[in-house]
């Protein structure tokens, strides 16, 4: 049995009706996995695929859109089956009809909901990936220390091991050392995010109402998945407003979300090297000044 005639064996157990596709299209726009469009003229599905090696990515991300799906707030893709024929991975979705951005008020109220929904610990139920990388998940009562050890600390030991090991390494233990500062009146609390909510992870279906997929989901502060949304891309204002009159932002975020966003420029330069490090190294810089 070939990877495809596994994915229709595992469509038609899932949805009780027999699956044979008919219609196979690529999609581009990933360059980490191959992505494909299948039909059977009445069923539609989004499948990704990888090398075996690289199975438990999926498994990752189908936990993570369980659980994301299951608040029953802002849409994601519904995982239908992942696992491994052969040489290949492949992970199925319930196909989603994207439109373009969603409208900033319902998506940030959706956001805000999301947000609400809460853990007593800070991590997830195993670890899973941000972009290619490797991100660490291990369960923790204290918010401080797991941004200390499972984010900064590990893209900076990466960093180290790509040959950033001077400067940008030196600035960033002293970072790690400070965290707590940036805490000194701020209690987050577990909040479940989608964990790489950059422009490219959002949009929304045909009939306006918001979608985000792509998840490098855990329970961690919610101003994490707000700052990256600024990162690389803007929500917009009225996102926000939305978003504040559910679940109101702690005015420190306007300095955390700087905070916060140093890990996502070492994990791209740790991908991507090139002026990314410098950035990070910069941002760093700023960073300690603030709390000089």
């Amino acid at each position: 049995m070939n990877i495809w005639q596994q994915i229709e064996k595992d469509i038609s157990e899932q949805s009780e009706k027999p699956f044979h596709i008919l219609e196979k299209h690529s999609i581009a726009g990933g360059d980490i996995n191959n992505a494909f469009k299948v039909s059977d003229e009445k069923q539609t599905y989004f499948v990704k695929t990888n090398r075996q090696q690289l199975a438990y990515m999926f498994e990752a991300e189908a936990r993570a859109l369980q659980e994301l799906h299951q608040t029953h707030s802002v849409k994601v893709p519904e995982p239908v089956s992942f696992g491994v024929s052969g040489h290949e991975c492949y992970f199925v979705m319930k196909w989603i009809d994207m439109s373009g951005s969603p409208g900033g008020q319902q998506f940030g109220q959706k956001m805000a909901e999301l947000h609400q929904n809460t853990n007593e610990q800070f991590g997830f139920y195993l670890d899973n990936t941000i972009g290619s990388t490797h991100q660490l998940n291990q369960w923790s009562n204290d918010w401080v220390d797991f941004w200390q050890k499972q984010r900064l600390g590990y893209q900076l030991d990466l960093a180290k091991q790509n040959g950033f090991g001077g400067q940008l390494y030196g600035l960033g233990l002293q970072l790690i050392e400070k965290t707590p500062l940036f805490f000194e009146t701020y209690k987050p609390v577990a909040s479940l995010l989608h964990g790489d909510l950059w422009a490219g992870n959002w949009s929304s279906d045909e009939k306006g109402f918001p979608v985000i997929f792509d998840p490098a989901s855990y329970y961690g502060d919610r101003e994490a998945d707000l700052a990256m949304m600024e990162l690389f891309g803007h929500p917009g204002r009225q996102f926000f407003d939305a978003y504040n009159e559910v679940f109101p932002v702690d005015e420190g975020y306007s300095i955390r979300k700087k905070f916060y966003n140093v890990y996502h420029i070492l994990n791209h330069a740790n991908l991507f090297g090139g002026s990314y490090a410098m950035q990070a190294q910069n941002m760093i810089e700023n960073l300690l000044a603030e709390v000089a």
